[in-house]
């Protein structure tokens, strides 16, 4: 297998492979700071880097499975025939010249504290291609790849890099992805998520809030609905504390039959507590052990008890309770926190797409992330967390209909979309880039997944020269382009 890395110069810090691996490898829940303190030893910043770094210190990830369409959100194209431009007007933003879609008013009078980047786009606008490319920040495949199950050669996501890479804070996990793995409707797990061709074991610790139903979309039970029936929520769903599991490939025993998903946090802990008894853990470990029962960390991961009045403000609905619960997460010190706002695709508007927007998903994403926004900085951080948020692809800038499916238009899939920035250092108020008139190609400031990787990467405090090593002892760069440029 071929990797398209650029050869090692003499101004890179080279890691040896065992510093890498176990770096990567630091056993339960990645959270041995004796190892990952000495590689970030390795990679010292110098003094001009240090002037130069960014703010930010944690990410928020919000990710739109199924893919935001560009032109009803915050690329309109008001001047664009009726095919194109679609059912909704522009409304003015706090930020003088900014137009975002009018149902999105919270967002609109917050634009200081965001900007947009409009001129993102890669090659394969398809929902499992596309997943892995944005979740990984790349823009080719990896050779093997199949869109119907995640592999051990596909490329990591950022989660699964800032698992391994990122020292832990507090002793909470690196990486935390909620409030569900992607999962299709067939039931097939979406690839892209994962440790891939990393490991297993350096994979995100993914916290589950709901089981999986084949017939739900967007923001039960406010704002759930079918893709073609319209709104309908699922009688039998709750948002339920989370089952804490263990990320794949811990041996001894697969810790007595991996101890998978335990049922509370209440049994994991009493679990741990005996492999403890009987693995030479490290006191670290042990430290990360402990924590699970500690109430401070339960807390950080529920939302039974949040003030009501923030719960309104977020909204009582899986989006709302999802970026509260990446709120606390963030001040408890994790790193990166990926949301998957939204299962089976539910961004995916072939048709219907108009109602749907306004009806079911704009409101509740409008008023979520207006307070995730506004709790950040009234609580001094948002200026240390980037907040992204993006879909696997765009939609088409024409709007079609598919009447065996739907009553109604919608737009299919395309590779060019807005990604949103907040926070981390970003200048609100703030374009990069820019489409064609009819919202399908860059025109101005073209940016790929490896740029908005970059950024992340950056915002995390990851270092330019650092690699981690495969089992053939090669060299894999974490970065693969620049961060992009103006946003901070």
């Amino acid at each position: 297998m071929s990797h398209s890395h650029q050869p090692m110069t003499p101004q890179h810090v080279r890691f040896s492979r065992r510093t890498a691996v176990q770096a990567g490898a630091i056993g339960l829940l990645q959270l041995g700071m004796n190892h990952v303190a000495g590689l970030r030893a390795l990679a010292a910043p110098t003094e001009a880097a240090r002037a130069a770094a960014p703010r930010a210190k944690s990410v928020i990830y919000i990710f739109l499975s199924g893919g935001l369409g560009q032109h009803d959100s915050f690329d309109l194209k008001p001047d664009a025939p009726d095919t194109i431009r679609g059912e909704f007007k522009p409304v003015a933003t706090r930020t003088p010249g900014i137009q975002i879609c009018e149902h999105l008013p919270m967002l609109a009078a917050r634009s200081h504290l965001w900007a947009l980047v409009r001129s993102l786009a890669h090659p394969h606008p398809d929902h499992s291609g596309g997943h892995l490319l944005m979740l990984s920040g790349r823009s080719q495949l990896p050779i093997g790849f199949d869109p119907l199950k995640p592999k051990p050669t596909d490329w990591p996501s950022m989660p699964a890099v800032a698992n391994a890479v990122c020292p832990p804070r507090n002793n909470v996990p690196p990486a935390v992805v909620l409030p569900e793995i992607l999962i299709h409707r067939e039931g097939r797990v979406i690839p892209g998520q994962f440790g891939g061709e990393m490991g297993a074991h350096r994979n995100p610790m993914f916290v589950t809030y709901s089981r999986f139903n084949a017939l739900s979309y967007g923001a039960w039970p406010e704002y759930g609905f079918h893709h073609a029936r319209g709104g309908e929520n699922p009688r039998d769903f709750a948002f339920q504390a989370p089952n804490l599991s263990l990320p794949s490939g811990l041996d001894a025993g697969r810790f007595h039959e991996r101890l998978d998903l335990l049922k509370s946090i209440g049994e994991q802990r009493q679990s741990l507590d005996r492999v403890a008894e009987n693995e030479a853990f490290d006191r670290y470990r042990q430290k990360a052990i402990s924590l699970l029962a500690d109430s401070a960390t339960q807390k950080a991961f529920n939302v039974n008890d949040a003030d009501p009045k923030v719960l309104d403000r977020y909204g009582r609905n899986t989006f709302g309770w999802s970026l509260l619960i990446a709120r606390q997460l963030v001040e408890a010190g994790v790193s990166m926190v990926q949301v998957n706002l939204g299962n089976n695709e539910t961004w995916d508007t072939h048709g219907n797409a108009f109602p749907h927007l306004k009806n079911y998903l704009f409101p509740p994403t409008d008023r979520a992330l207006s307070a995730l926004l506004d709790d950040l900085d009234e609580r001094g951080l948002l200026d240390s967390t980037l907040i992204v948020m993006a879909g696997e692809m765009g939609r088409t800038p024409k709007i079609s209909t598919l009447p065996q499916h739907y009553a109604l238009p919608g737009r299919d899939h395309w590779g060019t979309q807005t990604v949103f920035f907040a926070g981390g250092g970003v200048h609100g108020g703030n374009v990069i880039g820019a489409t064609d008139k009819i919202g399908a190609f860059p025109t101005a400031n073209p940016q790929k997944p490896e740029n908005m990787g970059a950024t992340i990467y950056q915002a995390l405090g990851i270092p330019r020269e650092l690699a981690w090593y495969d089992s053939a002892n090669r060299p894999h760069f974490v970065y693969h382009a620049d961060p992009i440029a103006g946003l901070t």
